[in-house]
């Protein structure tokens, strides 16, 4: 057993993966946001862009499991449902990127991302415009692309449905939702185009039992157990730091 965990994750890659993995599940338990976001550079690094984008969306896939029963008659469906059939139309076009695009340049973009939604999640910027269903689909179509190439489509999704006056509890439903109708149809379609192997689902069945537990544990923290506002910052800082490690790395190393 364990000189196969050694080739899956190449022989040092496991106690970082382990290690990120449980950190992730405690952002996504708590916000229902942040685990993609920290997990894909480091994974990419480790694994490939491909075999990352797998591996993190099949994690993704178990927590919303888990999540899905408990925020769904919450969540506004209204704005959701479009949203997410756009995401889904759009993941082929980020499944030819993914395939047509090196790792160093997808790192290089997700870490960019990440930096970039930081720095408007401190600033408090916020999108003003309406939220129409021409904007709901264009906002589900970039997420899907992004999300099929890069693994981290959360961003323009997250700016869009937290640009309202909903309360936290519904737009903690909302985000997990969105992530529950949309992962598992990302998964078919990378697979099925043959630019991942199932060594990226075997990685996530190693890696799903400790995001479980940080997600249980991220959860009971959102019901009382922690500053929201101290955690929201703590969990910015550690998304940015992880995007700017990714943008000096793609500079340093060739």
């Amino acid at each position: 057993m364990l000189p196969y965990l050694d080739h899956l994750f190449a022989g040092t890659g496991l106690m970082i993966a382990l290690g990120v993995t449980l950190v992730a599940g405690l952002m996504r338990g708590f916000a229902g946001f942040g685990s993609a976001m920290l997990m894909a550079p480091i994974f990419a690094l480790l694994f490939g862009s491909a075999e990352m984008v797998v591996t993190v969306v099949a994690i993704e896939l178990v927590v919303s499991l888990q999540l899905f029963p408990q925020v769904r008659t919450s969540a506004d469906w209204k704005t959701l449902a479009p949203m997410s059939v756009a995401a889904c139309v759009a993941m082929p076009l980020g499944v030819w990127a993914l395939a047509s695009v090196d790792k160093g340049t997808i790192v290089t973009a997700v870490s960019a991302v990440i930096v970039v939604f930081v720095a408007l999640m401190w600033t408090g910027w916020k999108y003003r415009g309406r939220r129409s269903t021409g904007a709901t689909v264009a906002v589900g179509a970039v997420s899907g692309a992004m999300m099929a190439t890069t693994s981290v489509g959360g961003p323009p999704v997250l700016l869009y449905l937290l640009s309202g006056n909903d309360p936290p509890a519904v737009n903690r439903a909302n985000i997990v939702t969105y992530y529950f109708l949309t992962q598992f149809l990302l998964i078919v379609i990378v697979l099925a185009s043959g630019v991942a192997g199932w060594q990226a689902l075997a990685r996530a069945a190693v890696l799903f039992p400790l995001m479980i537990a940080g997600a249980w544990l991220g959860g009971r923290l959102f019901h009382g157990l922690a500053s929201e506002r101290l955690y929201r910052n703590v969990a910015l800082g550690i998304l940015f730091a992880t995007g700017l490690f990714g943008l000096l790395r793609s500079f340093i190393v060739p």
